[in-house]
């Protein structure tokens, strides 16, 4: 009886440039799975701290006294903390130190949250432009490996006088499992990139609808003095 062929076999017995092949794409596949996870705990942490920050922002306290809690942990702050803290900042420093129109100092006041803005979202797109070429390339690479097993056994075939589906079998199937390793590596890769955009984009409206409710706000509470708003 024909011996059966196993996954595990037709691995071992590939050709060298198949086993290359399936060897890259079970490393993008590791790579694209610790990407998935460190991304997810990065951008869920981002999203909960910006609700967080919100939730304490229209609790009625003063802003000059948010100021003040937001400052005493500059060092560790990050997303909308980050964004109010280079406003509010910028706001209260010009304002105490200059006579500029109040349309000028709101102005610096939302560019200096626009320079944070970017940094914050770069940092919440770091990496993903790494599972979207995971998830691009990895069925080619698969399909390059699957097209040289195929080449190498149709050439086998050529050196044999009568052909049989027992010789060409193991080639074909450890040909495909290539195609298979690669489909595993970017499927994944691409629902987590597509969740990841979705997600990030979301903060990020997030930020910006921040970004202009605290001008408002700013520009709302101009009577409030200069002293009382001076960064410490």
């Amino acid at each position: 009886m024909p011996t059966e062929l196993s996954i595990t076999a037709l691995i071992l017995e590939a050709s060298l440039v198949v086993q290359l092949v399936m060897l890259m794409l079970l490393a993008f596949s590791i790579v694209g799975w610790m990407m998935i996870f460190q991304r997810r705990k990065v951008i869920n942490a981002a999203s909960q701290a910006a609700l967080k920050f919100e939730d304490r922002f229209w609790s009625g306290v003063d802003l000059a006294r948010l100021y003040q809690e937001v400052n005493a942990r500059a060092q560790n702050a990050s997303g909308m903390e980050k964004l109010f803290h280079a406003g509010f900042k910028e706001f209260a420093r010009l304002r105490s130190q200059s006579g500029l129109p109040q349309q000028q100092l709101l102005d610096a006041s939302y560019r200096a949250m626009r320079v944070v803005h970017s940094r914050e979202v770069d940092k919440l797109e770091s990496n993903l432009s790494l599972l979207a070429t995971i998830g691009s390339i990895s069925p080619y690479v698969g399909l390059f490996g699957t097209v040289w097993g195929i080449m190498n056994a149709f050439i086998g075939l050529g050196a044999v006088q009568q052909a049989t589906l027992a010789m060409v079998a193991p080639g074909i199937a450890e040909a495909l499992i290539a195609t298979a390793m690669g489909l595993f590596a970017a499927i994944p890769a691409v629902i987590a990139y597509n969740r990841f955009n979705y997600a990030v984009e979301k903060v990020d409206n997030q930020y910006q609808n921040f970004m202009d409710e605290l001008v408002a706000i700013l520009q709302r509470q101009g009577s409030v003095p200069a002293k009382e708003q001076a960064p410490a």
